[in-house]
């Protein structure tokens, strides 16, 4: 059980305790004052059964939210009995408590019933007290209008404690879909990452395979290439997966950004895969976080793709314009075009990053030239 919890626990046995004090206090006032000294001819004077009953009417107050028709009906019928045997308490504090308690249930059911079984009980104080001890016409007004207020206060209570539950909800709800989110991103990341190293790994040990015989150092070159790539590689899954064992949102930063497209070149180009980097930047300030990461894994699965399928070097342009991010990547290609025009899953995952952020994607043959093309804006961006 939360702290929390145990405090609100607190916190709801004190309004029990203070309820029941000032109940029994009121009713002793009227008990012991033979209401108010308006009655002190006819009333019965305060002794031991009277008080007996008071005691007997208010004590099951301190359990009225685990059984609340177990203190109503003990209210009613203690009050009924004070009435009948003459007591002056006419205004009977627990019956009121009892049913404000019904009020401010959240779950309290129908309504009607326990504003019947009230007011029946009220008659039923009237018609046993009455021959007894005749009160005045404003006197039989009073009891009605503390249990309408005792509902209308209480109604007003449950109305604030349905808002509070949902808005609790709501947020739980936001938490748990942000931390869903996170986790896509998460695995997002974590196929783009391995699916890059994998994929530039198979190019260097090709290379390896390729220059064993005729240069030794070249594929030397290329195995230490892929070693490193290893290395760094089971570092990010680590650091990845190790995010996923946490409970609460995953925290990954930092995440590739822009600044780490310089590092996404030399590997290619150590892989043996040329690449010609441009970069313009006509904005006074960097791009959003959002749109860096997503530049990166866009240059990222693009180049993998050209290494892959192109027949040539490759050229990634960056251009930063005040309000946007576009980044071009294009390879020459022979013979058939490796994926459909619109492309095939890699190009499907580079589009929904795009979109994601409100961008486009475009991906297509021109000749014998495959370009990427992707158009990141900055005013849909997260951080």
């Amino acid at each position: 059980m939360s702290e929390y919890e145990l405090s609100r626990r607190d916190r709801n046995r004190l309004v029990d305790v203070g309820l029941l004090v000032f109940a029994i206090w009121f009713s002793l006032a009227q008990f012991g004052s033979q209401g108010w000294g308006e009655y002190e001819d006819v009333a019965t004077e305060p002794d031991a059964p009277g008080f007996f009953l008071i005691l007997l009417s208010a004590l099951p107050l301190l359990w009225r939210r685990q059984h609340p028709w177990v203190a109503m009906v003990i209210a009613a019928a203690a009050g009924i009995a004070l009435a009948a045997l003459g007591y002056a308490v006419h205004v009977p504090a627990p019956l009121i408590v009892a049913l404000y308690t019904f009020a401010a249930r959240p779950d309290r059911g129908g309504v009607w019933p326990p504003i019947v079984f009230t007011a029946a009980a009220f008659v039923a104080m009237v018609m046993v007290q009455a021959p007894v001890m005749a009160l005045s016409i404003e006197e039989y007004f009073i009891p009605p209008l503390l249990f309408a207020g005792a509902w209308i206060v209480g109604e007003r209570r449950r109305t604030a404690a349905i808002r509070a539950a949902e808005a609790t909800e709501a947020r739980e709800r936001e938490e748990r879909l942000s931390i869903a989110e996170e986790r896509t991103r998460i695995a997002r990341e974590l196929h783009d990452s391995a699916g890059h190293a994998i994929n530039t790994i198979l190019v260097q040990a090709g290379a390896a395979r390729v220059l064993r015989e005729r240069d030794p150092e070249g594929s030397r070159a290329a195995i230490a290439a892929i070693e490193l790539l290893a290395r760094e590689t089971i570092d990010d899954i680590d650091r990845i997966v190790g995010s996923l064992r946490e409970e609460g949102p995953a925290d990954l930063e930092p995440l590739p950004g822009l600044d780490r497209i310089a590092d996404l070149v030399d590997h290619q180009r150590a892989a043996g895969f040329e690449v010609e980097l441009h970069e313009h930047a006509a904005a006074d300030r960097p791009p959003p976080a959002a749109v860096g990461r997503a530049a990166f894994r866009i240059a990222q699965e693009a180049l993998t793709n050209a290494a892959r399928h192109g027949s040539g070097a490759a050229e990634l342009t960056i251009a930063q314009h005040p309000d946007r991010l576009e980044l071009t990547v294009t390879n020459p290609v022979s013979g058939e075009p490796p994926t459909r025009p619109g492309g095939g899953l890699g190009i499907v995952g580079m589009r929904e990053r795009a979109q994601l952020l409100g961008g486009t994607l475009e991906a297509d043959r021109e000749g014998d030239r495959f370009g990427v093309r992707a158009v990141l804006p900055y005013d849909r961006s997260r951080e």
